[in-house]
C-alpha cells in the first residue's frame, strides 16, 4: 500500500490517479477516502505510518507560501522540516520506501541550471526549511528526494492565474525570474516510474527553463490573447517580502536519461493546463 502525504494537493491528486489503492492524507481540504493528518503533530504522523505500514510513502506535503514562511517561521519549520524527521523515523521502523518532494528554492538563483550535485544555498526561510527537510530524508538509506520547480495544474499557481487573467483580457505582471515549471500530471508520471525502480538519492524532475514573462507570453500565444497584456517586471523592481532566486532552474538531464516517460515540452505543459482548466470549467458548469 502506498501512503501519499498531502493527497489534497495538485501533485498528490495526480499521484493518486496512478496509485491504485493508495491512502491519501489531508489537513484542511478533505479528499474522498482520505485520512486527516496534522503534520505538526509528531505522534499523529508516526502513529499513522506504524499502524498502516505502507510499502511506499510519498511526501508531497509542504508549507509552500514563500512569504508566509517568513511570517510563520515556526510553522514552516514544523511542516517542512520536523515532519520529515518523524516520517523518516516511522519509515525506518516499518521498512517503507520514502519519496520526498523538495524544491528548486534550496538554491540561491545566482547561476541557474542546477544539477543534483550543486551546493544548495537558500535565500529565504521556505528554502531553508525545505533543505533541512532534505537532510532528514537523506539520513534514511531507502529514500529518494525529488527536487522540482513551479509545479502547476488546477490549483493556485502563476501559470493558472496568468491563463485566467488573459482569458478575461486582464493584465498579467510577470517578473523576470527563471525557473523550470512542470505540469503536475507530467511530474506524477515521472515519479511513478522512479518509484517502481526504487531509486535513492537526489534527482531533479522539472520542465524547460523559462522566465515567468516568457511563460505568460507563451500562454497568451496559445489561447490567442493579446501578448501586450503581459507586462514585464524586471527582477530588480519586484517587491517580495521574502527574497526569490533570480534563476532557480533545474537541470533534469539525469532523470531524462533514465526514464522511459518523455518530459513534456513547454508547449505540451501549457496545452495540458489549458485543456484541464477547460474540462474543469465545463464540468462545474
Amino acid at each position: 500500500m502506498a501512503l501519499i502525504v498531502g493527497g489534497s494537493g495538485q501533485l498528490g491528486r495526480e499521484l493518486a490517479k496512478r496509485f491504485e489503492g493508495a491512502l491519501l492524507t489531508y489537513n484542511t481540504t478533505p479528499v474522498e477516502g482520505g485520512v486527516r493528518l496534522d503534520l505538526t503533530d509528531p505522534l499523529m504522523v508516526e502513529d499513522l505510518i506504524i499502524k498502516r505500514r505502507p510499502s511506499v510513502i510519498v511526501n508531497t506535503a509542504a508549507y509552500t507560501d514563500v512569504d508566509g514562511c517568513e511570517d510563520n517561521r515556526e510553522l514552516a519549520y514544523r511542516v517542512n522540516t520536523l515532519a520529515v524527521k518523524h516520517i523518516v523515523r516511522a519509515a525506518r521502523l516499518v521498512g517503507s520506501y520514502l519519496v520526498h518532494v523538495s524544491t528548486d528554492y534550496v538554491f540561491d538563483g545566482e547561476k541557474g541550471d542546477y544539477r543534483e550535485d550543486d551546493t544548495p544555498s537558500p535565500i529565504n526561510h521556505y528554502g531553508l526549511t525545505k533543505l533541512l527537510g532534505e537532510a532528514y530524508a537523506s539520513s534514511y538509506d531507502d529514500a529518494l528526494i525529488v527536487r522540482t520547480s513551479g509545479v502547476f495544474g488546477q490549483k493556485n499557481n502563476f501559470p493558472l492565474v496568468a491563463l485566467q487573467k488573459l482569458r478575461k483580457g486582464e493584465r498579467v505582471e510577470a517578473v523576470e525570474m527563471w525557473y523550470s515549471p512542470i505540469h503536475a500530471s507530467n511530474l506524477a508520471t515521472a515519479m511513478i516510474e522512479l518509484i517502481k525502480r526504487r531509486l535513492t538519492g537526489i534527482i531533479h524532475v522539472a520542465g524547460e527553463r523559462v522566465s515567468r514573462y516568457e511563460l505568460a507570453q507563451a500562454i497568451a500565444k496559445h489561447i490567442g490573447a493579446d501578448p501586450e497584456l503581459v507586462v514585464r517586471i524586471p527582477y530588480t523592481q519586484a517587491h517580495f517580502k521574502a527574497r526569490r532566486p533570480m534563476d532557480s532552474s533545474l537541470n533534469s538531464q539525469k532523470a531524462k536519461t533514465m526514464l522511459k516517460q518523455p518530459f513534456n515540452t513547454l508547449e505540451e505543459n501549457i496545452r495540458a493546463l489549458v485543456h484541464n482548466t477547460s474540462v474543469a470549467t465545463h464540468s462545474e458548469g
